[in-house]
């Protein structure tokens, strides 16, 4: 597996148990397969970045994509609001995020390499919708694949970090890479607002707690593989 780091600086070895562990899976080193994007997370508007490249033996490794249609959407909310600081800003929020964890949570630590979406801070506003029954499941479901935000690849545990081997780094130009990402962005806001203004007939958070529906339920949206 080809994989790239967006970052400020070189990363020749990443290290086993760094980085911050509230991230969208927790401890482990975030990578994507796509060139482009790691360029786009590298940089910010005002400083460019490196784009780390690395090989990934992935023979004999156990991986999650959590993005296959094995899944749902659910399983992916509820792997992020028990990483990521969540601040629910409603009691419903606070009863969501412990129902999704208590039927839809997949354990992330149990794999050597997970796969799935990344959950930038649009992504989060459309899970916060979610959790706020602003927008319905099937809404979610569809704002997960605008603007193509991006999957990542996680490498979580030592055993997948030992068979990660650097390539090489390129220069990511910010005057290059910051406006796509601005666009890529851009495009996700509008449609997200589409999808917020058609209809609302579907599953609510609150009618998903209300009738007790897990994740074997036929109403919730499977993943579609791109």
């Amino acid at each position: 597996m080809e994989l790239y780091h967006g970052s400020t600086k070189v990363i020749r070895k990443p290290e086993y148990g760094a980085g911050r562990k509230h991230n969208d899976y927790g401890l482990g080193f975030y990578c994507t397969e796509h060139i482009e994007l790691a360029g786009e997370w590298a940089c910010s508007s005002i400083e460019d970045g490196i784009i780390n490249h690395y090989d990934l033996d992935d023979k004999n490794l156990n991986i999650l994509r959590l993005n296959s249609e094995d899944f749902s959407i659910l399983n992916w909310m509820a792997v992020l609001v028990t990483n990521r600081l969540f601040r629910p800003s409603a009691p419903v929020a606070t009863k969501a995020r412990r129902y999704l964890e208590e039927n839809f949570l997949v354990n992330v630590n149990a794999y050597d390499v997970v796969i799935g979406y990344r959950a930038d801070d649009r992504y989060y506003d459309f899970a916060d919708a979610f959790l706020n029954n602003t927008i319905t499941v099937e809404q979610l479901a569809g704002a997960m694949r605008l603007g193509k935000l991006g999957e990542q690849v996680v490498i979580k545990s030592e055993y997948a970090f030992d068979k990660l081997s650097f390539v090489d780094s390129l220069a990511a130009d910010k005057e290059i890479y910051y406006p796509r990402r601005k666009a890529r962005d851009e495009k996700a806001d509008a449609g997200f607002t589409k999808i917020c203004e058609g209809e609302t007939d579907g599953l609510f958070m609150i009618d998903i707690m209300r009738g007790g529906i897990g994740n074997d339920d036929a109403r919730i949206p499977r993943n579609i593989p791109e």
